[in-house]
């Protein structure tokens, strides 16, 4: 067990806070919550085992405040989230043995190109439109695929759900939002599982950021359900270019090592 100071655990919470905050309206929280659990001195594989736990808080938060309001019909979505929980597993299993500096390097621009998309593209509302992929199809595809995605390196998930739920399934931003939550729990659920199985959750450091998780991502659900794609678009365009912008500031990003700057 890490042993932290007092001020270091509400360091901590608040991140969880505001990381639940922003990642129930558009994704990106495990880049705020990271980063302050390895500034505290937990050791990475802890710091990866330990986001997963308390982003099951901020997740199932979201997804019961969204579901409650009738935006995610949660009997009806439980396939779907449980190849999320699979894909999530999977993803964790193998993330020793994914080039991980690949995904490291590629993760900015396709977070721009995601940016972009939702920036430029005309038209985009609460209004479902055209649907390219049948929920069966889009099931057994892009949800594992993704929540794969998110066992082996994870941030940015909530950014690909909602691009693939809006350019394939047709949702509009609000019902896309919704059942990202919905999608993002499970895969957490399923990389969460493995590690625990290895042993590397700091319980107590997780509870604890799990509460400020929850209380931060049920305040931006009430928002985003209030404001709907007047609040969920502009944050989601903000969000995924301040990732891009925080992984291409890290001096090991493998971009930066191999251009030597």
């Amino acid at each position: 067990m890490v042993d932290l100071a007092f001020q270091a655990l509400l360091l901590l919470f608040i991140a969880a806070f505001i990381a639940g905050f922003i990642d129930s309206i558009a994704g990106g929280g495990g880049l705020i919550t990271i980063p302050a659990m390895l500034i505290a001195g937990i050791p990475p594989l802890e710091t990866l085992g330990t986001n997963k736990l308390q982003s099951m808080f901020g997740a199932g938060s979201a997804t019961i405040a969204y579901a409650r309001k009738g935006h995610v019909d949660l009997k009806k979505q439980l396939p779907m989230a449980a190849m999320a929980v699979i894909g999530g597993a999977l993803g964790a299993l193998v993330a020793s043995f994914v080039p991980g500096d690949v995904l490291r390097a590629f993760m900015p621009f396709l977070l721009v190109a995601i940016a972009l998309y939702f920036a430029l593209k005309p038209n985009l509302s609460d209004i479902d439109s055209h649907q390219r992929l049948t929920p069966f199809a889009f099931g057994l595809t892009f949800v594992p695929m993704i929540g794969f995605y998110d066992g082996v390196f994870g941030p940015g998930t909530g950014s690909f759900f909602m691009l693939a739920f809006v350019s394939l399934a047709g949702f509009g931003m609000l019902k896309a939002t919704a059942h990202t939550k919905l999608l993002n729990f499970g895969s957490n659920v399923g990389a969460f599982l493995v590690f625990v199985a290895g042993g590397v959750v700091l319980w107590k450091i997780g509870f604890l950021m799990g509460i400020g998780q929850f209380l931060g991502a049920h305040t931006g659900s009430r928002l985003a359900m209030k404001n709907g794609a007047r609040l969920i678009k502009p944050l989601l365009v903000i969000t995924c270019v301040a990732l891009a912008i925080r992984l291409l500031a890290d001096p090991t990003n493998p971009i930066r090592v191999w251009m030597g700057v």
